[in-house]
C-alpha cells in the first residue's frame, strides 16, 4: 500500500526562529507559525480561525531561516508531518505534530520575483534554486516541547 505524508502550509511566524545544533554539528531552527481560515457560516456571517504549528528546519536550510526570518514574517512551508509523544513532569502522556520542512520559502517584504526559496543542498537564498530537497542523516531525540504558550507566541 502507498502512502504519502506531504502538507503545505503559508502564514506568519509567531515567535523569532531558535536556532541550536546536533553534538555532531547540525543545525536545526524551530519557530511557530499561524495559518489563518477565513470561512462563511451558513447564515452568511464570516469569521475567521487561526491554525498554530510548530515547524523545524533542519541543516542549511535550518541557517537561512534563522538569519533571514523574524516574528510576523510571511513564510511558506512544504514538508511532512512528524508525531511526538512524551511525558511531562507531572506524568502526564502528552503529544503533538509538528512539520519537518523540506522546502521554506520566504514571503513579503524583501521578496525578489516570487519571494526567495531555499531548500537544503541548495545556495544561499539570494540564488535560490529548485533542488530536491534532503532529509538529515542523523537524527536526535526531541526534546519535549512546552506546555504552554506565551502571549508572545501570537502573531495578532
Amino acid at each position: 500500500m502507498a502512502s504519502l505524508n506531504k502538507v503545505f502550509l503559508v502564514g506568519n511566524l509567531t515567535r523569532d526562529p531558535e536556532r541550536s545544533y546536533t553534538p555532531k554539528g547540525m543545525a536545526l531552527t524551530k519557530f511557530g507559525m499561524a495559518v489563518n481560515h477565513v470561512y462563511t457560516t451558513e447564515s452568511g456571517e464570516k469569521r475567521e480561525e487561526a491554525n498554530f504549528f510548530d515547524i523545524v528546519v533542519w541543516g542549511k536550510q535550518a541557517e537561512a531561516a534563522a538569519q533571514y526570518l523574524s516574528k510576523g514574517r510571511p513564510v511558506l512551508i512544504e514538508g511532512r508531518l512528524k508525531y511526538e509523544s512524551w511525558q511531562n513532569d507531572k506524568g502526564e502522556k502528552r503529544s503533538k505534530i509538528s512539520v519537518v520542512a523540506e522546502r521554506v520559502q520566504f514571503l513579503g517584504s524583501g521578496q525578489r520575483t516570487g519571494g526567495q526559496e531555499f531548500r537544503e543542498g541548495g545556495p544561499a537564498p539570494e540564488r535560490a534554486e529548485r533542488a530536491p530537497a534532503e532529509t538529515p542523516a542523523e537524527d536526535i531525540t526531541p526534546e519535549a516541547p512546552a506546555a504552554s504558550k506565551e502571549k508572545d507566541d501570537i502573531p495578532f
